[in-house]
């Protein structure tokens, strides 16, 4: 069963992390991070592992637990900064390093606008090292209507760079 992290780090856009967690095929392993108080509802009613961001001793931070790809949505500019940097005094970065070291699928979805050169250049510095860098950026050949619509084809795209089959939005003909 292939194992994949959500984290959630910073306020605006935490829906897209719940919703991609939401969606999530039911055959995968999931576990999930929040950079605030967990809410142990979604360990409960969603047969989620939710863990403690401060718990940096979780099975998620070992690499020989075997965790195959983490998406952090939305990624805080702090976040992105200190897993550019190797710092890992969370959970959360901690992960995001150890998936760098074992070279696994990392996907950060920054969403700040506009970006500082700083943040470019941390964001240049993780692509180099094969971190995925994909924003909540919309296109326009699905023709969206709604907010879940925008909803689901971002997600879809970041299920696509999972390796996650989906029909979440409507894909360019």
């Amino acid at each position: 069963m292939r194992k994949v992290v959500i984290a959630i780090s910073g306020a605006s856009g935490v829906n897209l992390g719940l919703k991609a967690l939401e969606l999530l095929p039911k055959d995968l392993d999931k576990h999930f991070i929040m950079t605030k108080n967990s809410n142990i509802v979604l360990e409960k009613e969603n047969n989620i592992i939710v863990h403690d961001n401060e718990n940096i001793s979780a099975s998620v931070a070992s690499g020989s637990f075997g965790v195959d790809a983490m998406l952090i949505a939305p990624c805080s500019m702090n976040t992105l900064a200190k897993i550019a940097c190797g710092i890992s005094d969370n959970l959360v970065t901690r992960c995001a390093s150890v998936m760098i070291k074992e070279q696994k699928t990392l996907i950060l979805a920054p969403r700040e606008m506009p970006f500082s050169a700083i943040a470019l250049e941390n964001m240049q510095k993780l692509a180099q090292l094969g971190v995925i860098i994909a924003p909540p950026v919309m296109a326009y050949y699905s023709e969206q209507q709604t907010l879940d619509e925008m909803e689901n084809f971002i997600i879809g795209k970041w299920f696509d760079l999972l390796g996650i089959q989906n029909n979440l939005y409507k894909r360019w003909e």
